[in-house]
């Protein structure tokens, strides 16, 4: 059997890694910790571990509850794996609010800045005064040491118990919609209320993302489960496909992030 043919053409790097991951861990014995992996690199690892067999065991963490981006455990069934074995570090700094606006994507500019693969990095949390950062214990000490501004505003890092990461709570609100066809620009179109000009624009843009990597084709075939984000516009989750209706128009079920 084709594995390939349950995932997208896109997505067989990553399942031949994971496999790669799956057969050192069979060979040597040994757990394999991976870096940060999104949602839908957790589930691809969660579809092929098998863990039903009891040969291999699964974990992950990612350093507080409602984390998105997590490192994961492969190991043997009988190897004891604990929160420990996913090596995270929580860093948290300080800044006065009231001078200067802090947001995610500055605190991950600065990260980036330094040279470190994003893989190394965890979830962010920026706002009222304070920065916290998820991120590789491997790496925690050179973070320490180099990343001293973020903006305008000089930061010291320091350590953290990892249950002191605040989580933002999400709230998705979920509505039946009718689109055209599964097309990207299509279902683009009818969540944020676009034309379907500026749709297709945004997706040549590169300011669309499925399951968080950028997708530049109009054409691109939405499945149930995916994660759409759209620049400016927030995030959406196609949570279900319903059938055709008699306009011949496919019947959706969508989340958007409020």
């Amino acid at each position: 059997m084709d594995i390939y043919q349950h995932f997208r053409k896109e997505e067989q790097p990553f399942i031949d890694q994971v496999l790669s991951w799956k057969e050192q861990v069979e060979l040597t014995f040994q757990p394999k910790l991976t870096d940060f992996l999104d949602p839908r690199e957790q589930q691809i690892v969660e579809m092929l571990i098998n863990t039903s067999q009891e040969e291999l065991k699964i974990y992950k963490h990612g350093g507080g509850h409602g984390a998105e981006r997590k490192r994961m455990v492969i190991a043997p069934f009988y190897e004891e794996v604990t929160e420990d074995s996913c090596q995270l570090t929580l860093l948290e700094a300080g800044y006065q609010d009231k001078f200067i606006t802090i947001e995610h994507r500055d605190v991950m500019g600065s990260f980036m800045s330094l040279g470190v693969h994003r893989k190394k990095l965890g979830d962010i949390f920026a706002g009222d005064g304070t920065i916290q950062i998820i991120l590789a214990e491997e790496i925690a000490a050179y973070v320490i040491a180099n990343l001293t501004s973020i903006k305008k505003a000089n930061v010291i890092f320091e350590e953290r118990d990892l249950s002191s990461m605040q989580i933002k709570k999400e709230q998705w609100i979920e509505t039946d919609k009718t689109v055209s066809s599964l097309r990207l620009d299509a279902v683009l179109k009818e969540i944020y209320k676009l034309s379907r000009k500026d749709a297709a624009a945004y997706i040549q843009k590169l300011q669309v993302k499925v399951n968080y990597r950028v997708v530049d084709d109009n054409k691109f075939h939405l499945q149930e489960g995916d994660l759409i984000s759209l620049r400016g516009k927030g995030r959406s989750k196609l949570m279900a496909i319903k059938g055709v209706s008699k306009k011949d128009k496919w019947k959706i079920s969508v989340a958007t992030l409020k």
